[in-house]
């Protein structure tokens, strides 16, 4: 039996942010996690696109909790605010899905100076997982589930050239992100179980997944013949959100699995885990990972 949003239990009562929630496959998993009776806010960067999406859902399901929150991923300023305005506006975090992401821009900084894509995609989700750790730790049975990518696969990280000043290739760079957070979403559930709390952390994939990333960080529409293109190959949005709302609902999971789609090579299909994080786990890569993360986050994690 292929798992659809039709598995998903009942969330009503639970409280969800999701990154990048305004399009993609983060409006799909916010949309089918509305529908399912959780209030969910969608974490974005521009708060006009955010409005557009809280309206297109609220026409499909009239009676969905559902609002909008300024966060900007590519500045850690914005991601304390964001913390602190939820900390004191939510008493419990049930599901935070780090969702958002960039993919293979020109070599570019963020506004605290790191390459864009490892300062976005990882860092940023870095830091606010860990502002908002208090209120996963006091919520029994919260979950935070880390979206990574197919290009995670194949992909090392160089921390000789983290800032791509000794030479940048995109994809490269766009990989290493990508494995970054793999390799957060894993170590994340390992010190769960250590500190024993309550929590459990996922990583998931979308395969490939027909979203707006090709845009490359532009803001603009992407490339008609890419958008044609991607049509035709792609599987849709709403089929690359199952693994996240899979990893996020889904009450058989013990924590720390990787959930992608079942077809060939995992480009497309039904929700599935997937043992390849085994391989690509690597201790003492995740351990510098992380220390090198909380060094130049400023955001250090306490279990206690």
């Amino acid at each position: 039996m292929n798992w659809t949003k039709k598995n998903i239990p009942d969330q009503s009562g639970k409280t969800v942010i999701i990154t990048g929630g305004n399009s993609g496959i983060g409006f799909e998993a916010a949309k089918g996690l509305a529908e399912k009776g959780a209030e969910v806010i969608l974490a974005v960067r521009n708060l006009e696109k955010g409005e557009a999406a809280i309206k297109k859902i609220k026409s499909v399901h009239p009676a969905a909790t559902i609002r909008q929150m300024k966060l900007d991923l590519s500045d850690l300023a914005s991601v304390r605010q964001f913390a602190e305005e939820f900390k004191a506006a939510y008493p419990k975090l049930d599901i935070l899905i780090n969702n958002a992401g960039i993919m293979m821009p020109p070599l570019s900084k963020t506004k605290d100076g790191f390459e864009a894509q490892f300062g976005s995609n990882h860092l940023g989700h870095f830091a606010l997982t860990g502002l908002l750790l208090d209120k996963l730790k006091t919520t029994s049975g919260s979950r935070v589930v880390t979206i990574s990518s197919l290009a995670a696969h194949k992909a090392s990280i160089d921390f000789d050239n983290l800032d791509g000043s000794k030479g940048y290739k995109p994809y490269k760079f766009y990989g290493q992100s990508k494995l970054s957070n793999m390799l957060f979403g894993r170590e994340l559930n390992n010190r769960f179980l250590e500190n024993g709390v309550d929590a459990k952390s996922f990583v998931c994939h979308p395969g490939i997944s027909n979203t707006n990333l090709s845009s490359r960080n532009s803001g603009k529409p992407a490339n008609k013949l890419v958008v044609f293109i991607s049509n035709y190959l792609l599987q849709t949005a709403e089929m690359g959100a199952l693994p996240t709302l899979y990893a996020a609902t889904e009450p058989s999971l013990d924590g720390g699995e990787y959930i992608g789609p079942d077809g060939k090579k995992g480009r497309k299909g039904y929700p599935k885990k997937e043992d390849i994080i085994d391989s690509l786990f690597q201790k003492e890569t995740t351990r510098k990972l992380w220390d090198l993360s909380e060094g130049v986050t400023g955001v250090t994690y306490n279990f206690k």
